[in-house]
């Protein structure tokens, strides 16, 4: 599959997108200290039906940096998070990583350039240990196992698999239920197993789809602490789409609003929350 470079012509609209129209720049754009943005989605547009789901969204992720995407119900987060890992195809727009068009790429091949996702639901094999999930995960980044001696149960896992595993065991904090089938495991538990198997992969672009879906107050700041402590002490960028807007202030730099498939604001936290348009869009009213 032939594989375009950001710097060649794309095909889309080219209409600004976001809160400030106009203000969308090439492909090629550079973050504030120079460098090009790790991710650069620009112009992303979808329809189901007669339904236009994302309107000219443009969203940019630079290297090691956090990025909470938010919005009431049905403004198109989770759309935008498919059209961003492959599992959609966009009808305008096109979508950029580390300098590589990603259009015509699947998700799998997404994943190998370092792009790993969690879900809103739940993805785990109950009878599993957590050691067994990120063991999986490790086996699977690296891609070089037998599929038949697995089979067979002929592989065995290598001393750096294992290093790897517990390394990421540790760093999610679940170290003394390594060996805990999750089907025992609490729900908070389980998103922290999940958040472990995506950090197997050592993504340089965690994109984390409300992580904190079903889980309590205390629940969701301890994933919040891990996951701001993960992206911080290993420099990899985060998309966060998220509706519990305390762990939003807690696990990221910056902030982008989407409301019916439009960016309506975007900025630090403190400057989201006090836009009479985001408020709006909340509450049903200017407060």
């Amino acid at each position: 599959m032939a594989e375009r470079h950001a710097s060649e012509p794309v095909s889309g609209p080219g209409s600004a997108s976001g809160y400030t129209p106009g203000s969308t720049p090439a492909f090629g754009a550079r973050s504030d200290d120079g460098a090009p943005h790790l991710l650069d989605a620009r112009s992303i547009s979808i329809r189901f039906g007669g339904i236009a789901a994302l309107k000219d969204v443009s969203v940019t992720v630079d290297a090691g940096e956090a990025v909470g995407l938010v919005g009431p119900n049905g403004a198109g987060k989770t759309t935008l998070f498919n059209c961003l890992c492959g599992q959609l195809r966009p009808n305008g727009g096109t979508v950029a990583f580390d300098g590589h068009v990603l259009d015509d790429m699947p998700a799998h091949l997404r994943a190998r350039l370092g792009i790993r996702r969690t879900f809103q639901r739940v993805e785990v094999f109950p009878e599993l240990s957590v050691r067994d999930h990120m063991i999986v995960a490790e086996r699977a980044r690296r891609g070089d196992g037998a599929l038949w001696k697995d089979l067979l149960n002929m592989a065995k896992p290598r001393r750096e698999e294992l290093d790897n595993v517990e390394r990421v065991i540790d760093l999610i904090g679940l170290t003394e239920m390594a060996d805990v089938p999750v089907a025992a495991l609490s729900l908070g538990h389980c998103r922290l197993v999940e958040l472990g198997r995506a950090l197997c992969g050592e993504p340089r672009l965690l994109m984390a789809d409300e992580p904190s879906s079903g889980l309590d107050m205390s629940e969701t700041a301890a994933l919040a602490t891990v996951l701001r402590g993960v992206q911080r002490e290993h420099g990899m960028a985060v998309l966060l789409v998220e509706h519990d807007m305390e762990m939003v202030r807690a696990a990221v730099d910056r902030v982008v609003v989407l409301d019916v498939g439009e960016i309506i604001a975007q900025g630090s936290f403190e400057t989201v929350v006090a836009d009479p348009e985001v408020r709006r869009a909340y509450l049903g009213r200017t407060a």
